[in-house]
């Protein structure tokens, strides 16, 4: 048996293939699908089944271009009509080799939300594993708040889901979810590649409980839900388009990038918050190479193009790859030669401050970026006002033009984004907080817990 985790940084996406006896199943492949080609090519796989445990939220599939580069049968949940794929309901199943994979069918997180339990029958009838979507996590559940004039039904379903579904499979089954640590589709996701169905029952607080307590608690969740997730919705429902291979994203003449800006593309820099800060492209968002998957959707439209600016161009494909996971595939290039080369250009260069977090006095206005959880958990800077990074331009009211900002998240990443955000809105008096919470309070500086301008 081979059973391989593919891992999407960014997303904290799991996909799965898993194989034997000559064939192999895809569970809940991305879009870039060369990956699952190369696994099953090199065990000498043939893949035959590609199954989606739901309609994904945060990327878009590989389904359907990877069934026509083999052939295999797309399978959903019954409860959606997807324009693609073959429906399956509880009980339904298909064998790959000697391995027996059957569907459960687990609502809650979605309607048509699936889980497939694998059996190796040259070993024995009992379960192995169990492929649980965005049903069970390591440490956590799913979220159970796309509906939201159905919380309390969609939060009940998941309940009898894990309760009457998963967990009667057994102690020793090994949980392989759709999603690790990091993942905006889960509030606690525990840093664990694997679990186990006891190990859950013991150690995850959700599991413990009751129907009436786990109804209360996942009603009364907060989850961000980026702008980009209906559009992913959509994608996934139709079918999205396969990656455009044979139009390979170009390299641009500082004067390119200047005129495809002025025509309205979207220019991203990818670099660290103190490269943003000592100059960048006027008007340009910035966001690290590692938070693409994570912001982009929230800041960039899907109609004009996307152009990337890094310091030597080392980052331009992984920026790509994050941006076409989730659906952005007008990129029209980056800047060649990286800031550099729009610096020795002449052409103008924007700046803002930064500071250390021993720079930042009382009588600053302290603008505290992070996730609502974060900043429970850790605590925050006394008299600091609190709105999340994936927010700010909806309220953009709370925070003064006629005063020193000091913009601070977790290290300094999602304060440059914020900043360059600010800075788009004309906001002039901007410093990034370098080091972030993290630095702040490893100087022992004061810190405040509970409530707080929010």
């Amino acid at each position: 048996m081979i059973i391989e985790r593919i891992v999407s940084e960014g997303l904290a996406h799991n996909s799965y293939l898993v194989g034997a006896g000559g064939a192999a199943a895809v569970i809940d492949p991305r879009r870039d699908i060369d990956v699952y080609l190369d696994v099953a090519r090199r065990h000498g796989l043939a893949i035959t089944h590609i199954v989606e445990t739901h309609r994904n939220e945060d990327y878009c599939v590989g389904s359907l271009e990877l069934a026509e580069k083999t052939g295999a049968q797309v399978l959903h949940g019954s409860q959606m009509d997807f324009a693609y794929g073959v429906p399956v309901r509880e009980g339904d199943g298909f064998t790959i080799g000697p391995l027996r994979l059957s569907v459960l069918e687990t609502p809650g997180h979605t309607e048509e939300s699936i889980s497939l339990v694998l059996t190796d029958t040259r070993v024995s009838r009992d379960p192995f594993l169990v492929f649980t979507g965005d049903a069970l996590f390591a440490g956590d559940v799913g979220r159970t708040d796309f509906f939201p004039d159905r919380l309390a039904e969609m939060a009940g379903k998941l309940h009898d889901s894990l309760q009457k579904k998963i967990l009667p499979l057994g102690d020793g089954v090994i949980v392989c979810p759709a999603h690790g640590a990091g993942s905006i589709c889960g509030g606690e996701i525990a840093d664990r590649p694997f679990t186990t169905i006891g190990y859950e029952k013991r150690t995850n607080p959700a599991l413990g409980m009751n129907r009436d307590a786990f109804t209360t608690l996942k009603v009364g969740e907060h989850h961000y839900y980026p702008p980009y997730f209906a559009v992913m919705e959509r994608y996934n429902r139709a079918g999205p388009p396969p990656i455009d291979t044979g139009h390979p994203v170009r390299p641009l003449s500082p004067d390119k990038v200047a005129d495809a800006a002025a025509k309205g593309a979207q220019v991203v820099d990818i670099r660290g918050p103190s490269a943003f800060a000592a100059g960048h492209v006027p008007g340009s968002l910035s966001i690290w190479q590692n938070g693409i998957s994570s912001f982009l959707g929230y800041y960039a439209d899907y109609t004009h193009p996307v152009i990337f600016v890094d310091e030597f161009d080392d980052g331009i494909a992984s920026a790509e790859v994050q941006a076409r996971r989730i659906g952005y595939d007008l990129i029209s290039g980056y800047c060649a030669g990286g800031m550099a080369a729009w610096a020795r250009s002449g052409r103008h260069v924007g700046r803002c401050g930064t500071c250390s977090v021993h720079e930042v006095g009382a009588d600053r206005f302290v603008l505290d970026v992070r996730a609502t959880g974060d900043r429970e958990r850790t605590g925050h800077i006394p008299g600091s006002v609190h709105i999340y990074a994936g927010h700010i331009e909806g309220r953009l009211a709370w925070v003064p033009r006629d005063r020193d900002v000091y913009v601070i998240c977790d290290s300094g990443f999602k304060a440059s984004l914020v900043v360059s955000i600010l800075l788009r809105h004309g906001y002039t008096q901007l410093t990034t907080v370098l080091g972030g919470m993290t630095a702040w309070i490893n100087a022992g500086l004061p810190l405040e817990k509970g409530a707080a301008p929010s």
